[in-house]
Order: C-alpha cells, then structure tokens, then sequence
C-alpha cells in the first residue's frame, strides 16, 4: 500500500540516542567547509549538522513497508531547522519524526515531516521540518 494523506499525523518511535561529539563536529565541520571550533571545551555544532542526527530518524520513514517509499526515487525538496538550543559536544539526543502532510499528484507524492530533536530527559532541542518528493516507479 503506498503513502497516502491518511499517513499524516503517524509518528515512529525516538532514534537510540546518539552523542554529538568533537570528533563528530570536527569532521562535519571539515566536509561542508566551515571552520570548526574544537579548541573549546563544548563547541557548538554548525547549523547545519543537526542533519546528522535527524538522518536517523528519517531512516524509519523510509525503511517503513507500509508506506512504499523509494530512496532512490526521492529528491529532498526542503528543510529548515528552528532551534530551541543549539547543539554542542557532549551533548546526548535523540530524534523523533512525524509524517504532517502528504499530498498525492498522480504518481508522486509530497510528504512533509518533521523531526523533534530532544537531549535524552526529554528537553527540547530542535525541530528540523523536511518536504521530500517521492515519485512512483509507475512514473518512469
């Protein structure tokens, strides 16, 4: 059975936690460019990393057989990030997703989700929304 708008509002259980740490940061940091600030005791990661840890969760949406989603048929059409905090090393999150919207266009399928990122006591930390485009493999 393929997504449909009927999946909006499904939510998949919290990633396992996972540890931001220099290590982590200074090599995302040295990937996409951005000059890491490792000297300090607990830097802060770039904005941007927070992909890191949302790709986890975004895991369950797409290994999800209810839903008949297609990695290799999905372009990731956008994303923004609204922080509560900002993350920093030695920080311990999880992440937890949630399908908000789907529409259906013949053989494509526009699903919204997003991603709550909380430290591991359940506080806050950010929420990373996501549109992605699924096209059916009818489609082709």
């Amino acid at each position: 059975m393929p997504i449909t708008p009927d999946h909006a509002g499904k939510a998949y259980a919290p990633t396992e936690p996972y540890e931001v740490t220099r290590v982590k940061l200074a090599e995302f940091a040295a990937a996409v460019g951005e000059p890491a600030l490792v000297e300090e005791a607990h830097p802060a990661a770039p904005p941007t990393f927070a992909a890191v840890v949302t790709n986890a969760a975004w895991g369950s949406l797409f290994t999800d057989p209810e839903l008949g989603l297609s990695l290799e048929r999905v372009v990731h059409a956008d994303q923004q990030f609204r922080y509560t905090r900002e993350l920093r090393a030695g920080d311990l999150v999880t992440a937890t997703l949630r399908i908000d919207k789907v529409r259906v266009r013949g053989a494509t399928e526009i699903v919204s989700v997003t991603v709550d990122v909380a430290d591991v006591l359940g506080a806050p930390v950010l929420s990373a929304a996501s549109t992605f485009v699924h096209t059916r493999e009818e489609a082709a």
